[in-house]
């Protein structure tokens, strides 16, 4: 499938392990079979306009969230802070906060 397709997947991933759901809880709270869950996880099927809002319901974002920062051209120039973006979507708010804190600790150091 293509690139698009795999990010659209782990970004749905991350959402739903964020949220502690299985497969089959999204599924089920999505009107989804989990079978499909998982297809679109691993970048398999392209999924519905219609299937992607369910899923967007189901994990309590919005389909703006879920579509954001996903850089349908320059990927290339994008790709570090893309990979940085997926990596702190991943974490829980405790762990988001704590890079935050991090990166402007970093930031302070910039100038110098």
């Amino acid at each position: 499938m293509s690139d698009l397709t795999n990010k659209l997947g782990k970004r749905i991933r991350n959402y739903r392990l964020k949220l502690g759901f299985s497969q089959e809880q999204l599924a089920e709270k999505s009107c989804c079979h989990p079978t499909y869950i998982g297809q679109i996880e691993r970048g398999e099927k392209n999924p519905t306009i219609e299937s992607i809002e369910k899923i967007t319901r189901a994990l309590g974002i919005s389909l703006s969230q879920l579509l954001e920062k996903i850089d349908f051209e320059n990927q290339s120039e994008n790709q570090i802070a893309e990979k940085c973006y997926e990596h702190i979507l991943s974490k829980n708010h405790t762990e988001q906060k704590s890079i935050y804190c991090i990166l402007l600790e970093l930031d302070k150091y910039k100038n110098e």
